[in-house]
This record gives structure tokens, sequence and C-alpha cells, in this order.
């Protein structure tokens, strides 16, 4: 390329950057927003204890947290991808609790 070709694609060369920027930027806040979501189903898996054993409730609890973990290592690889864990909160507390509802008597 010549200096000439440089200065007609500088400017397309400063969009994609800024672009990239605010790719980089969304993600971040899609990452957040997953986090907010995580962290407010830690109240209903604490609460559990209303309907659930003990042991069950650790067992949930553990769960949130190896689900905390994998949300903060897709903060590096795959921040969109957050969004996901909270889904994964309700359907795995539904599931566990309605299970226990159903097979093991849980009641409230």
């Amino acid at each position: 390329m010549t200096a000439g070709s440089d200065l007609l694609l500088a400017p397309f060369r400063r969009q994609h950057v800024l672009m990239m920027d605010v790719t980089a930027q969304r993600s971040m806040v899609a990452w957040w927003i997953g986090l907010a979501g995580h962290l407010a189903m830690l109240v209903w898996y604490a609460a559990s204890g209303l309907v659930a054993p003990p042991w069950a409730v650790i067992g949930l609890l553990v769960i949130w947290a190896a689900l905390l973990l994998v949300g903060l290592r897709l903060r590096t690889t795959r921040p969109v991808w957050m969004l996901l864990i909270p889904v994964l909160d309700v359907a795995i507390w539904f599931g566990v609790v309605s299970a226990g509802d159903a097979f093991l008597g849980w009641t409230a």
C-alpha cells in the first residue's frame, strides 16, 4: 500500500475500531446484567430452606457458587453468554424444588 491509500482508508479503520469498542462495551453491559440476575437468584436459592431440607439447600448453594465461577470465567471469554446463567439458575432451582416436592415430599 502507498501512503495515499493509507490516508484514504484511515477513516474506515477508525470507524472499525470505534465499532469494536461499542461492541465490547455492549458485551460487558450484558455480562453485568447477567451477573445482577445471578445475584438476584441467590435469594431464591437461600430461601429454599423453607421447602427443602438443609442438605438440599447446601447442594443448591454449591450449584449457585459453581455457576458464579462459570460466569466469572465467561467475563473474559464470552461475556454475552452470562445472560444464560440466570436462565439456568431459574431452571435448576425450579427443577430441584419441583422434583423434591414430587418425589421426596418436600412441602412448605
